[in-house]
C-alpha cells in the first residue's frame, strides 16, 4: 500500500522566506502529489514565483523545509542540486527562447548540455517533441519568426526535452489570445499525463486553470489563504476566494493601495 509521503512529490512544510528584512513567505505549507497538475495563484507580488525557486533550489528557505522526490534541497550540495534539476523542466514567463537559436537548437539545447546521445537520437527526440506540441514543421523557424503562441509552445518542448518527472511553468498563460491560451491549457494537461509528469504551475488565469488542474492554492500576504479543488472553489463562500475568482475589484484584497484619506492628501485638504 502507497501512504501519502511515499506519493508526494513535493512538500513545504512551514516555509519561510524573505529579502532581507522583506519577508515574503510566513509559513508556507504546500503538498504536491505525484502525477497532478496543481496552481499557485494569488495577487502580484505574493510570493508565487518564488516559490516556484524555492522548489528549483534557486533561493534556500530562511526557515522549514522544502522537499523534492523525499530530498531536502537546502541540504543538496551543487552536484546533488544540478542533478535533480535535470529532473525538473521550466517554462519561463513569455518562453524565454534563445533568439539566436533555431527552433530545433532551442529543444535540442538541454540535450546537448546534459546527455551524451549522438546526433541522430537527439534530432529524433526534438522532432518528437515538436510534435507534441504541433510544431514539427517550424523546426528550422528562428524565435523572431514565431507568434507568441508557438514560441510559448516552442519552450515547452524544451521544458519537457528530459523527459521530467517535475515540470513547473511561471504564468504559461501571460499576454497570449485565447485561442493560443486554450491550446497551451490543454497541451500542459495532456503532456503531463501523456509524460507520467507532476506540473506545478503559477498563473493568474482563473477560467483555464478551473478547467486543467487538479488542485489550486491561493496565496496571500505571505501564506496560504485556501486552498481546494476547482469544484470546491467555484462553490466556495470564502471572501477572499469569491473575489478572486470573480475578479472582483474590492474585498480581502483592498483596490487601493494605503494611504492617508485623500482630503489629506490633496493640497486643498492640507491648507484647510
Amino acid at each position: 500500500m502507497v501512504s501519502e509521503t511515499d506519493n508526494l512529490l513535493v512538500s513545504l512544510k512551514d516555509v519561510r522566506f524573505a529579502y532581507g528584512e522583506r519577508e515574503i513567505l510566513r509559513g508556507v505549507n504546500l503538498k504536491v502529489p505525484r502525477g497532478k497538475v496543481v496552481a499557485i495563484m494569488g495577487g502580484s507580488g505574493c510570493g508565487k514565483t518564488t516559490l516556484l525557486r524555492l522548489i528549483g533550489g534557486q533561493l534556500r528557505a530562511t526557515a522549514g523545509t522544502v522537499e523534492v522526490a523525499g530530498r531536502n534541497v537546502s541540504a543538496l550540495n551543487t552536484a546533488e542540486l544540478y542533478e535533480m534539476r535535470r529532473r525538473m523542466g521550466m517554462l519561463f514567463q513569455f518562453g524565454a527562447l534563445f533568439t539566436d537559436m533555431s527552433v530545433f537548437d532551442n529543444v535540442a539545447f538541454p540535450l546537448r548540455e546534459h546527455t551524451d546521445l549522438p546526433f541522430g537520437l537527439i534530432r529524433d527526440m526534438v522532432l518528437m517533441k515538436l510534435n507534441a506540441v504541433g510544431l514539427r514543421g517550424a523546426a528550422d523557424l528562428m524565435p523572431a519568426e514565431l507568434s507568441g503562441g508557438m514560441a510559448r509552445r516552442v519552450a515547452l518542448a524544451r521544458a519537457i526535452a528530459l523527459d521530467p518527472m517535475l515540470i513547473m511553468y511561471d504564468e504559461p498563460f501571460a499576454g497570449l489570445d485565447p485561442i493560443s491560451l486554450g491550446v497551451i491549457g490543454q497541451l500542459i494537461r495532456k503532456l503531463n499525463d501523456a509524460l507520467g509528469a507532476t506540473t506545478i504551475m503559477v498563473t493568474h488565469d482563473i477560467m483555464e486553470s478551473l478547467q486543467i488542474v487538479d488542485y489550486i492554492y491561493f496565496v496571500s500576504e505571505g501564506g496560504i489563504v485556501a486552498e481546494g479543488t476547482p469544484d470546491e472553489l467555484r462553490a466556495s463562500k470564502d471572501p477572499w476566494v469569491y473575489q478572486f475568482i470573480h475578479a472582483e475589484p474590492d474585498g480581502p484584497v483592498p483596490f487601493h493601495y494605503p494611504a492617508d484619506a485623500l482630503d489629506e492628501s490633496l493640497i486643498g485638504g492640507r491648507a484647510a
